[in-house]
């Protein structure tokens, strides 16, 4: 066994005795196991689900881990719903509104954030209702309307932020408009 393959096999041990993930073995050694984090170019992909306790298997066969990071709001899960505009509609069956901020240590870089929307309340019945303001990183993303992101209710937007760490971490700060804000997922992918 080889130096990677060991470091391999003690952190998806790892990983598994503390219940991120669990790890089937793959009939080729050079396979990854498909996890919560999965290596690019030395860093990881990061994917949350912004309100579930319990990690996500998506459509796509993506592990999600559970809600983390998170100040503030309170969650909702919804099971079974029929999201449009996504090929992993199990990520949006559950959500965490009225939060006011994200945090995530990183190493220093360049990542894309991509913020997972979904208008699942069936209390939002049209545009106007839930609009709030972001700042990923110092990127400011003002009036954000998720119906109008999304076209509608139970429809899937991806909003996908650049942004660069300096500080070794990510912050989001959400500000609401009037109404409560609410998320699904987030995921935060190294940049090329």
């Amino acid at each position: 066994m080889n130096l990677m393959n060991s470091i391999r096999a003690i952190c998806c041990a790892t990983l598994f005795t503390l219940g991120f993930v669990s790890v089937t073995r793959a009939a080729d050694p050079a396979a990854t196991p498909t996890s919560a984090t999965r290596s690019v170019a030395g860093t990881n992909i990061i994917r949350i689900i912004a309100g579930s306790i319990e990690p996500v298997k998506d459509e796509a066969g993506q592990l999600w881990k559970p809600t983390e990071g998170f100040d503030g709001g309170q969650t909702m899960e919804r099971s079974s719903l029929e999201i449009a505009n996504t090929k992993i509609p199990s990520i949006y069956f559950s959500e965490r509104f009225g939060m006011t901020k994200f945090g995530q240590k990183l190493p220093n870089g360049k990542y894309v954030v991509k913020l997972h929307f979904a208008i699942t309340y069936d209390g939002i019945t049209g545009p106007d209702q839930c609009v709030f303001s972001m700042d990923v990183e110092g990127v400011a993303l003002k009036d954000f309307d998720v119906w109008k992101k999304a076209g509608g209710s139970n429809r899937a937007h991806v909003e996908a932020v650049p942004v660069s760490i300096v500080d070794g971490k990510l912050d989001i700060v959400f500000t609401p408009e009037g109404q409560s804000m609410t998320i699904s997922a987030i995921e935060i992918i190294p940049a090329p």
